[in-house]
């Protein structure tokens, strides 16, 4: 299926990270020209997501060089491994967290949708995780459920304008990951088909917005959230 994203302008903020590359490598076996972001970018451009005026200059230098900006994936946070196990109601690293996934998605998101509005086409991407939906850990709750609902919000503002915000939410990531659910535990997925599915997201031919979309099985034993 042709994606129709030949020509476009693509940024992946964190596009060099495991999730990330593998978003980068599909969009541009699409056709897509793709701006890879992060602080430390190598042959990208700098962005710091938690920082509003390092956000602001890579949006304005993606426009100012392709004078255009189609879609934004936003893939940048600390890895959960990162979390400090015996802090996870602690205060400080909440809203470091917060901070460092859930507000760095807004800030980049307020930064592209105005370009996006005027073109009166864009699509926007926040890859959360299925932490969102679970108790027992309150940074890795707060941190997606809030990035979650912040797409949605964003979506909804944006309605009718031509430009779509969803985020997708994976369970634990492997290159190889396995078939097995366990009950209270979402489905493995490999960065492969995370890539699938934010690549039809941002193309033209996808109408859903507003979406928190699980990939792999959805938290086993869980209906609604």
């Amino acid at each position: 299926m042709d994606l129709q994203l030949s020509g476009r302008v693509v940024l992946v903020v964190g596009g060099a990270g495991f999730i990330g590359s593998a978003i980068v490598r599909r969009a541009r076996e699409e056709g897509a020209t793709v701006v890879v972001a992060s602080r430390d970018p190598g042959d990208g451009i700098v962005l710091d997501a938690r920082d509003d005026a390092s956000v602001m200059a890579a949006i304005e230098r993606i426009v100012d060089r392709h004078g255009r900006l189609d879609a934004v994936v936003v893939t940048a946070a600390p890895p959960a491994q990162t979390l400090d196990p015996a802090r996870l109601g602690d205060p400080a690293q909440v809203a470091e967290a917060f901070d460092a996934k859930s507000l760095a998605f807004l800030r980049v998101a307020n930064a592209a949708i105005p370009v996006m509005t005027a073109a009166g086409f864009g699509r926007i991407v926040g890859v959360s995780g299925q932490n969102a939906f679970l108790s027992g850990n309150i940074t890795g709750s707060v941190r997606n459920a809030a990035l979650n609902v912040i797409a949605k919000n964003l979506a909804d503002a944006a309605a009718g304008s031509g430009v779509t915000v969803n985020t997708v939410n994976p369970g634990l990531v492997r290159n190889e990951p396995s078939v097995d659910v366990e009950a209270g535990k979402g489905g493995e997925s490999s960065p492969t088909q995370i890539a699938d599915l934010v690549a039809f997201l941002i193309s033209p031919l996808s109408a859903v917005s507003g979406e928190t979309i699980a990939v792999g099985h959805r938290v086993r034993g869980v209906v609604s959230g």
